[in-house]
Protein backbone atom coordinates (compact mmCIF):
# COMPACT_ATOMS: atom_id res chain seq x y z
CA UNK A 1 0.00 0.00 0.00
CA UNK A 2 1.27 3.45 -0.92
CA UNK A 3 2.08 5.69 2.04
CA UNK A 4 0.25 8.96 1.33
CA UNK A 5 1.26 10.71 4.53
CA UNK A 6 3.23 13.94 4.08
CA UNK A 7 6.97 13.63 4.67
CA UNK A 8 8.89 16.01 6.91
CA UNK A 9 12.63 16.18 6.40
CA UNK A 10 14.68 16.34 9.57
CA UNK A 11 18.08 17.95 10.07
CA UNK A 12 20.05 17.11 13.20
CA UNK A 13 22.84 19.34 14.50
CA UNK A 14 25.39 17.42 16.56
CA UNK A 15 26.32 13.74 16.66
CA UNK A 16 28.01 13.19 20.01
CA UNK A 17 26.17 11.47 22.87
CA UNK A 18 22.90 13.39 22.60
CA UNK A 19 22.97 13.36 18.81
CA UNK A 20 23.27 9.58 18.85
CA UNK A 21 20.36 9.32 21.27
CA UNK A 22 18.17 11.53 19.09
CA UNK A 23 19.19 9.58 15.98
CA UNK A 24 17.98 6.37 17.63
CA UNK A 25 14.66 8.06 18.40
CA UNK A 26 14.17 9.32 14.85
CA UNK A 27 14.92 5.83 13.52
CA UNK A 28 12.43 4.10 15.82
CA UNK A 29 9.50 6.49 16.20
CA UNK A 30 7.70 5.49 12.99
CA UNK A 31 8.04 1.79 13.73
CA UNK A 32 6.16 1.94 17.04
CA UNK A 33 3.76 4.87 16.78
CA UNK A 34 1.06 5.53 14.17
CA UNK A 35 1.83 9.07 13.09
CA UNK A 36 0.04 11.45 10.73
CA UNK A 37 3.36 12.28 9.04
CA UNK A 38 6.53 10.49 8.00
CA UNK A 39 9.91 11.69 9.28
CA UNK A 40 12.82 11.49 6.88
CA UNK A 41 16.31 11.54 8.40
CA UNK A 42 17.59 13.94 5.79
CA UNK A 43 20.84 15.53 6.96
CA UNK A 44 23.29 15.51 9.86
CA UNK A 45 25.49 18.52 10.64
CA UNK A 46 28.77 18.45 12.55
CA UNK A 47 31.98 20.46 12.49
CA UNK A 48 34.33 17.54 11.84
CA UNK A 49 34.82 15.85 8.44
CA UNK A 50 33.97 12.61 10.26
CA UNK A 51 30.34 13.73 10.17
CA UNK A 52 29.95 11.82 6.89
CA UNK A 53 30.86 8.53 8.56
CA UNK A 54 28.63 9.38 11.52
CA UNK A 55 25.70 10.11 9.21
CA UNK A 56 26.09 6.76 7.47
CA UNK A 57 26.30 4.91 10.78
CA UNK A 58 23.38 6.69 12.41
CA UNK A 59 21.01 6.53 9.45
CA UNK A 60 21.15 10.06 7.99
CA UNK A 61 21.05 10.43 4.20
CA UNK A 62 23.33 13.46 3.88
CA UNK A 63 26.03 15.18 5.94
CA UNK A 64 27.28 18.79 6.14
CA UNK A 65 29.99 20.46 8.19
CA UNK A 66 28.14 23.74 8.67
CA UNK A 67 24.72 23.87 10.35
CA UNK A 68 23.84 26.89 8.17
CA UNK A 69 23.85 24.61 5.13
CA UNK A 70 21.40 22.34 6.94
CA UNK A 71 19.04 25.19 7.78
CA UNK A 72 19.14 26.48 4.19
CA UNK A 73 18.00 23.19 2.65
CA UNK A 74 14.50 23.08 1.17
CA UNK A 75 14.15 19.40 2.10
CA UNK A 76 14.61 20.13 5.83
CA UNK A 77 11.40 21.01 7.69
CA UNK A 78 12.50 20.24 11.25
CA UNK A 79 15.79 21.25 12.88
CA UNK A 80 16.81 19.18 15.90
CA UNK A 81 19.52 20.92 17.95
CA UNK A 82 21.86 18.66 19.94
CA UNK A 83 24.87 21.00 19.96
CA UNK A 84 26.39 22.39 23.19
CA UNK A 85 24.44 25.15 24.90
CA UNK A 86 26.48 28.03 23.52
CA UNK A 87 25.17 27.24 20.02
CA UNK A 88 21.48 26.81 20.83
CA UNK A 89 20.36 30.41 20.41
CA UNK A 90 22.08 31.12 17.09
CA UNK A 91 20.90 27.90 15.47
CA UNK A 92 17.35 28.10 16.78
CA UNK A 93 16.89 31.73 15.79
CA UNK A 94 18.16 31.06 12.27
CA UNK A 95 15.99 27.97 11.89
CA UNK A 96 12.83 29.71 13.09
CA UNK A 97 13.51 32.66 10.78
CA UNK A 98 13.85 30.18 7.90
CA UNK A 99 10.44 28.67 8.70
CA UNK A 100 11.74 25.42 10.21
CA UNK A 101 10.14 23.73 13.19
CA UNK A 102 12.69 23.44 16.02
CA UNK A 103 13.35 20.84 18.69
CA UNK A 104 16.09 22.13 21.01
CA UNK A 105 17.85 20.19 23.73
CA UNK A 106 17.77 21.51 27.29
CA UNK A 107 18.61 23.82 28.88
CA UNK A 108 17.15 26.17 26.29
CA UNK A 109 20.15 28.54 26.34
CA UNK A 110 23.17 29.58 28.36
CA UNK A 111 21.67 32.85 29.61
CA UNK A 112 18.28 34.35 30.37
CA UNK A 113 18.84 36.98 27.68
CA UNK A 114 19.38 34.30 25.03
CA UNK A 115 16.36 32.35 26.25
CA UNK A 116 14.19 35.47 26.16
CA UNK A 117 15.22 36.13 22.56
CA UNK A 118 14.50 32.53 21.61
CA UNK A 119 11.10 32.51 23.32
CA UNK A 120 10.11 35.76 21.62
CA UNK A 121 11.19 34.41 18.23
CA UNK A 122 9.30 31.19 18.85
CA UNK A 123 6.14 33.11 19.68
CA UNK A 124 6.39 35.10 16.45
CA UNK A 125 7.12 31.95 14.47
CA UNK A 126 4.11 30.17 15.99
CA UNK A 127 1.86 32.86 14.49
CA UNK A 128 3.15 31.63 11.09
CA UNK A 129 2.55 27.98 11.97
CA UNK A 130 6.21 27.29 12.81
CA UNK A 131 6.46 25.34 16.07
CA UNK A 132 9.19 24.75 18.65
CA UNK A 133 9.79 22.59 21.71
CA UNK A 134 12.46 22.07 24.39
CA UNK A 135 13.75 18.54 24.91
CA UNK A 136 13.04 17.78 28.55
CA UNK A 137 12.85 14.07 27.83
CA UNK A 138 12.18 12.87 31.39
CA UNK A 139 8.62 14.18 31.08
CA UNK A 140 8.12 11.28 28.70
CA UNK A 141 8.97 8.48 31.14
CA UNK A 142 5.63 6.62 31.42
CA UNK A 143 5.82 6.59 35.23
CA UNK A 144 6.47 10.36 35.33
CA UNK A 145 3.63 11.07 32.90
CA UNK A 146 1.41 8.87 35.08
CA UNK A 147 2.47 10.90 38.13
CA UNK A 148 1.38 14.06 36.35
CA UNK A 149 -1.99 12.46 35.53
CA UNK A 150 -2.54 11.49 39.19
CA UNK A 151 -1.77 15.01 40.42
CA UNK A 152 -3.94 16.59 37.71
CA UNK A 153 -6.81 14.29 38.71
CA UNK A 154 -6.60 15.56 42.30
CA UNK A 155 -5.39 12.27 43.77
CA UNK A 156 -2.74 14.04 45.88
CA UNK A 157 -4.96 16.94 46.93
CA UNK A 158 -3.15 20.16 47.85
CA UNK A 159 0.60 19.88 47.23
CA UNK A 160 2.59 20.46 50.43
CA UNK A 161 6.15 19.25 49.74
CA UNK A 162 8.32 18.62 46.68
CA UNK A 163 11.72 16.89 46.92
CA UNK A 164 13.84 16.61 43.81
CA UNK A 165 17.34 15.21 43.39
CA UNK A 166 19.59 14.43 40.45
CA UNK A 167 22.69 12.57 41.58
CA UNK A 168 25.60 11.48 39.38
CA UNK A 169 29.27 10.66 40.01
CA UNK A 170 31.00 10.82 36.65
CA UNK A 171 33.50 13.55 37.59
CA UNK A 172 34.35 12.50 41.15
CA UNK A 173 37.89 11.62 39.94
CA UNK A 174 39.91 14.89 40.02
CA UNK A 175 41.90 13.62 37.02
CA UNK A 176 38.82 13.45 34.80
CA UNK A 177 39.63 15.74 31.85
CA UNK A 178 38.32 19.26 31.41
CA UNK A 179 35.50 18.46 28.97
CA UNK A 180 33.19 21.11 27.51
CA UNK A 181 30.54 20.55 30.16
CA UNK A 182 32.99 22.02 32.70
CA UNK A 183 33.49 25.21 30.70
CA UNK A 184 31.02 28.01 31.44
CA UNK A 185 31.43 29.56 27.97
CA UNK A 186 30.25 26.32 26.35
CA UNK A 187 27.84 24.90 28.91
CA UNK A 188 26.44 27.97 30.70
CA UNK A 189 26.62 26.27 34.10
CA UNK A 190 27.60 22.92 35.54
CA UNK A 191 25.46 20.40 37.40
CA UNK A 192 22.88 23.16 37.84
CA UNK A 193 22.08 23.60 34.15
CA UNK A 194 23.00 20.14 32.95
CA UNK A 195 20.96 18.04 35.37
CA UNK A 196 19.35 20.59 37.70
CA UNK A 197 17.31 21.88 34.77
CA UNK A 198 15.73 18.43 34.46
CA UNK A 199 14.48 18.25 38.05
CA UNK A 200 13.19 21.82 37.92
CA UNK A 201 11.17 20.99 34.82
CA UNK A 202 10.02 17.63 36.22
CA UNK A 203 8.87 19.11 39.52
CA UNK A 204 6.92 21.82 37.72
CA UNK A 205 5.49 19.39 35.17
CA UNK A 206 4.30 16.82 37.71
CA UNK A 207 2.82 19.33 40.16
CA UNK A 208 1.48 21.76 37.58
CA UNK A 209 3.04 24.53 39.66
CA UNK A 210 6.00 26.85 39.10
CA UNK A 211 8.98 27.76 41.26
CA UNK A 212 8.51 31.32 42.54
CA UNK A 213 11.71 31.90 44.54
CA UNK A 214 14.90 30.19 45.74
CA UNK A 215 17.63 30.23 48.37
CA UNK A 216 20.70 28.44 47.05
CA UNK A 217 24.23 27.16 47.56
CA UNK A 218 26.61 26.02 44.82
CA UNK A 219 30.11 24.54 45.03
CA UNK A 220 32.98 23.61 42.74
CA UNK A 221 34.90 20.82 44.48
CA UNK A 222 37.67 20.37 41.88
CA UNK A 223 38.78 23.70 40.50
CA UNK A 224 41.42 22.53 37.99
CA UNK A 225 41.49 19.53 35.71
CA UNK A 226 43.76 18.04 33.02
CA UNK A 227 43.22 19.47 29.55
CA UNK A 228 41.89 16.91 27.05
CA UNK A 229 44.77 15.41 25.13
CA UNK A 230 47.38 16.56 27.65
CA UNK A 231 49.23 19.84 27.79
CA UNK A 232 48.64 20.92 31.34
CA UNK A 233 45.59 21.79 33.41
CA UNK A 234 42.81 24.32 33.10
CA UNK A 235 40.24 25.93 35.40
CA UNK A 236 36.78 24.48 36.00
CA UNK A 237 34.46 27.45 35.52
CA UNK A 238 31.12 25.88 36.45
CA UNK A 239 29.52 24.46 39.58
CA UNK A 240 29.97 20.82 40.53
CA UNK A 241 26.88 20.82 42.75
CA UNK A 242 23.88 23.00 43.56
CA UNK A 243 21.33 22.76 46.37
CA UNK A 244 18.41 25.10 46.91
CA UNK A 245 15.18 25.64 48.78
CA UNK A 246 12.20 26.86 46.82
CA UNK A 247 8.57 27.90 47.06
CA UNK A 248 5.97 26.75 44.51
CA UNK A 249 3.06 28.82 43.23
CA UNK A 250 0.56 26.81 45.30
CA UNK A 251 2.55 27.43 48.47
CA UNK A 252 4.38 24.09 48.63
CA UNK A 253 7.88 23.91 50.08
CA UNK A 254 10.47 22.39 47.77
CA UNK A 255 14.08 21.20 47.96
CA UNK A 256 16.35 20.57 44.98
CA UNK A 257 19.79 18.96 44.78
CA UNK A 258 21.89 18.50 41.64
CA UNK A 259 25.39 17.07 41.86
CA UNK A 260 27.92 15.17 39.79
CA UNK A 261 29.83 14.22 42.96
CA UNK A 262 27.48 11.67 44.56
CA UNK A 263 29.84 8.67 44.62
CA UNK A 264 28.05 5.53 43.51
CA UNK A 265 25.04 7.29 41.99
CA UNK A 266 24.96 6.97 38.22
CA UNK A 267 21.70 8.60 37.16
CA UNK A 268 19.58 8.90 40.29
CA UNK A 269 16.91 11.36 39.25
CA UNK A 270 14.40 11.32 42.10
CA UNK A 271 11.14 13.10 42.79
CA UNK A 272 8.79 12.85 45.75
CA UNK A 273 5.60 14.88 46.06
CA UNK A 274 3.52 14.95 49.25
CA UNK A 275 -0.04 16.24 49.21
CA UNK A 276 -3.00 16.46 51.56
CA UNK A 277 -4.58 13.31 50.08
CA UNK A 278 -1.54 11.26 49.10
CA UNK A 279 2.05 11.07 47.92
CA UNK A 280 4.09 9.74 45.03
CA UNK A 281 7.74 8.87 44.56
CA UNK A 282 9.91 8.19 41.49
CA UNK A 283 13.56 7.22 40.95
CA UNK A 284 14.91 6.98 37.40
CA UNK A 285 17.26 4.17 38.40
CA UNK A 286 14.01 2.12 38.63
CA UNK A 287 12.33 4.03 35.84
CA UNK A 288 9.37 1.74 35.23
CA UNK A 289 8.17 2.08 38.82
CA UNK A 290 6.00 4.75 40.40
CA UNK A 291 5.31 4.54 44.13
CA UNK A 292 1.92 5.91 45.13
CA UNK A 293 0.32 6.38 48.55
CA UNK A 294 -3.41 7.04 48.88
CA UNK A 295 -3.86 8.75 52.23
CA UNK A 296 -7.67 8.50 52.04
CA UNK A 297 -7.53 4.76 52.72
CA UNK A 298 -7.90 3.40 56.26
CA UNK A 299 -4.53 3.27 58.06
CA UNK A 300 -4.70 -0.52 58.06
CA UNK A 301 -4.61 -0.52 54.25
CA UNK A 302 -2.53 2.57 53.57
CA UNK A 303 1.11 2.76 52.52
CA UNK A 304 3.16 3.22 49.40
CA UNK A 305 2.37 0.73 46.67
CA UNK A 306 4.42 0.00 43.59
CA UNK A 307 2.85 0.69 40.21
CA UNK A 308 4.73 -0.86 37.29
CA UNK A 309 3.99 1.65 34.54
CA UNK A 310 4.04 -0.75 31.60
CA UNK A 311 0.34 -1.40 31.10
CA UNK A 312 -1.28 -0.55 27.78
CA UNK A 313 -3.27 2.19 29.51
CA UNK A 314 -0.20 3.91 30.93
CA UNK A 315 1.17 6.90 28.98
CA UNK A 316 3.19 5.77 25.94
CA UNK A 317 3.65 2.20 27.21
CA UNK A 318 0.98 0.63 25.02
CA UNK A 319 3.03 1.24 21.87
CA UNK A 320 5.82 -1.05 23.02
CA UNK A 321 6.03 -4.44 24.74
CA UNK A 322 3.65 -6.59 26.80
CA UNK A 323 3.04 -5.48 30.42
CA UNK A 324 6.03 -5.99 32.68
CA UNK A 325 8.54 -5.76 29.83
CA UNK A 326 10.36 -2.61 30.89
CA UNK A 327 11.25 0.45 28.88
CA UNK A 328 14.56 2.34 29.05
CA UNK A 329 16.26 5.70 28.72
CA UNK A 330 16.16 5.72 24.93
CA UNK A 331 12.38 5.35 24.83
CA UNK A 332 11.88 8.76 26.45
CA UNK A 333 13.36 10.42 23.38
CA UNK A 334 11.19 8.38 21.02
CA UNK A 335 8.16 9.56 23.02
CA UNK A 336 9.43 13.14 22.86
CA UNK A 337 9.78 13.03 19.08
CA UNK A 338 6.41 11.29 18.72
CA UNK A 339 4.76 14.15 20.64
CA UNK A 340 6.62 16.77 18.61
CA UNK A 341 5.63 15.22 15.27
CA UNK A 342 1.99 14.96 16.41
CA UNK A 343 2.07 18.64 17.37
CA UNK A 344 3.62 19.72 14.08
CA UNK A 345 1.18 17.64 12.05
CA UNK A 346 -1.87 18.98 13.90
CA UNK A 347 -0.53 22.54 14.36
CA UNK A 348 -0.91 22.12 18.12
CA UNK A 349 1.48 24.05 20.39
CA UNK A 350 3.92 21.45 21.76
CA UNK A 351 5.07 21.26 25.36
CA UNK A 352 7.42 22.13 26.89
CA UNK A 353 7.54 25.30 24.81
CA UNK A 354 10.42 27.75 24.52
CA UNK A 355 8.51 29.86 27.04
CA UNK A 356 8.62 26.90 29.44
CA UNK A 357 12.33 26.62 28.76
CA UNK A 358 12.73 30.32 29.52
CA UNK A 359 11.01 29.86 32.87
CA UNK A 360 13.46 27.10 33.79
CA UNK A 361 16.32 29.35 32.66
CA UNK A 362 15.08 32.05 35.03
CA UNK A 363 15.11 29.58 37.90
CA UNK A 364 18.69 28.59 37.02
CA UNK A 365 19.72 32.26 36.98
CA UNK A 366 18.01 32.90 40.30
CA UNK A 367 19.85 29.94 41.88
CA UNK A 368 23.20 31.35 40.72
CA UNK A 369 22.28 34.85 41.91
CA UNK A 370 21.19 33.55 45.32
CA UNK A 371 24.33 31.45 45.76
CA UNK A 372 26.49 34.46 44.87
CA UNK A 373 24.67 36.54 47.51
CA UNK A 374 25.13 34.19 50.49
CA UNK A 375 21.90 32.29 49.79
CA UNK A 376 19.77 35.44 49.76
CA UNK A 377 16.11 34.68 48.94
CA UNK A 378 15.74 35.40 45.22
CA UNK A 379 12.30 35.64 43.54
CA UNK A 380 11.74 34.31 40.03
CA UNK A 381 10.62 37.10 37.65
Amino acid sequence: MTDIRPTLGVGLVGYAFMGRVHSQAWRSVGAFFDLPVRASMTVLAGRSPSVADAAAGLGWTHAVTDWRDLVARDDVHIVDICAPGDAHAEIALAALAAGKHVLCEKPLANTVAEAEEMAAAAEKAAARGVLSMVGFNYRRVPAVALARDLVAAGRLGAIRHVRAQYLQDWIVDPEHPLVWRLDRERAGSGALGDIGAHIIDMAQFVTGEAVTGVSALTETFVRERPLPGGGGRGPVTVDDAAVFLARMTGGALATFEATRFASGRKNALRLEVNGSLGSLSFDFESLNDLWFHDHTLPPEEAGFRRVIATEAGHPYAGAWWPPGHGLGYEHTFTHEIRDFLEAVATRTPPAPSFTDGLQVQRVLAAVEASAAADSHWTPIP
